[in-house]
Parts: structure tokens; C-alpha cells; sequence
């Protein structure tokens, strides 16, 4: 991707003069228990893009989580296989740590997918990053995804933790993906996300 695209794709901007990346749709949640994007998604781009700006939930220590459609928003529960782990370190330098989360991992589960996790629920924290969603139109192969996020979680005895989550794996079927829907584990939140087709 040029670097216009990478600009775009980091400032929010409608759109590049090399048309790689165009910004399609824009969500905002003001506590609200989801958000789906249900147009847009089709086999125009070969990859999109969410970015994820200022999550927070109204319930304290929660996931932020996804999961997709093949009929158009009706059930978001395709069989996910990923892997998922995070580095951490905490406000007193108690903990610095890189770990694999086995229970964020699937292994075709069709609940919703773990982006991050136990976020702080104060009003000054949040979880913000990006989710990569490959040829979601594809009718031939599985849909790999990649996703990367931050935010502050809070753990008993060392006061706030900046941490750092990575997820990966592939959404297994040959349907079209066409809606993708985010949510927390538990509770409302507040947020932006923004979705761009990347030619």
C-alpha cells in the first residue's frame, strides 16, 4: 500500500488520490450494546479495514469483540480458527510480560472473537486499533484476518497496565462474508469505528 493509503487509513480520510484506500462507512456508538456494518462489504475491495477510536465500555474488565455474517446481519456465527496473544506492563513496573491467551484463541468457535480484553471502564481509558479483513467476498477460500489494538486494563495490586493485543487466524468458510459486527462481552460502550475498502 503507497504511503497515501497508509496516511488515509491512519487520518481518517475520505478517500486518496490513488483511490487504493476509500473510507466507506463511519459508526458511532453512544451507549450502545453494537455495531454492524451490514452494506458496503462486497467484491469491490480485496481487503477492509476497521479502525477502532476511543472503545469504552460501561462495564469494567471486558472484551471487545467481533464476528461476522453470511446472510446479510440475520446471525453473525462463522467458525473462526486464531490465535491471540499480548505484551503488557504495568504503571508500577510490577508486571512486563508477553503471554499467549489460550481461552482468546479459537478453534472453529462461532461465538464473537476477542480484539481486546479486560478493558478498564473509567472515563479517561479506552481500546482503540485495527481489524484486517482479507477477500471477504471470496466464495473459494477461508477469510484470513489480522488485528492489532491497545488500551489500558486494570489489575488487582499494580494499578493500570498498558496492553498491547494481537489477534490472527482465518474466518473458515467459502461463503461471502457481507457484515461484520462488533461488540463487548458484557455491557454497552461508547466509540468510533471506521471501515475502508483497500483496492
Amino acid at each position: 500500500m503507497p504511503l497515501g493509503a497508509n496516511k488515509a487509513a491512519i487520518m481518517g480520510v475520505a478517500g486518496v488520490s490513488t483511490a487504493d484506500v476509500v473510507l466507506i462507512n463511519t459508526l458511532t456508538a453512544t451507549s450502545d450494546a453494537s455495531l454492524s456494518f451490514t452494506s458496503g462489504i462486497d467484491s469491490t475491495y480485496g481487503e477492509y479495514i476497521f479502525g477502532f477510536y476511543n472503545m469504552g465500555p460501561e462495564t469494567a474488565n471486558t472484551k471487545f469483540t467481533f464476528q461476522c455474517s453470511i446472510d446479510a446481519g440475520s446471525n453473525y456465527n462463522v467458525a473462526i480458527t486464531s490465535t491471540y496473544f499480548r505484551a503488557k506492563h504495568a504503571e508500577n513496573d510490577s508486571t512486563a510480560t508477553l503471554d499467549y491467551i489460550a481461552d482468546h484463541d479459537g478453534a472453529q468457535g462461532t461465538g464473537f472473537h476477542p480484539l481486546a480484553h479486560l478493558i478498564n471502564a473509567d472515563a479517561d481509558r479506552s481500546a482503540a486499533g485495527v481489524l484486517h479483513i482479507f477477500n471477504p467476498s471470496s466464495t473459494t477460500y477461508a477469510k484470513q484476518f489480522f488485528s492489532e489494538t491497545h488500551h489500558a486494563g486494570a489489575i488487582s495490586g499494580q494499578g493500570y497496565v498498558a496492553v498491547h493485543s494481537f489477534a490472527s487466524g482465518y474466518i473458515n468458510t467459502t461463503d461471502n462474508i457481507d457484515a461484520v459486527q462488533f461488540k463487548m462481552a458484557s455491557g454497552d460502550f461508547d466509540g468510533k469505528i471506521k471501515m475502508w475498502g483497500v483496492k
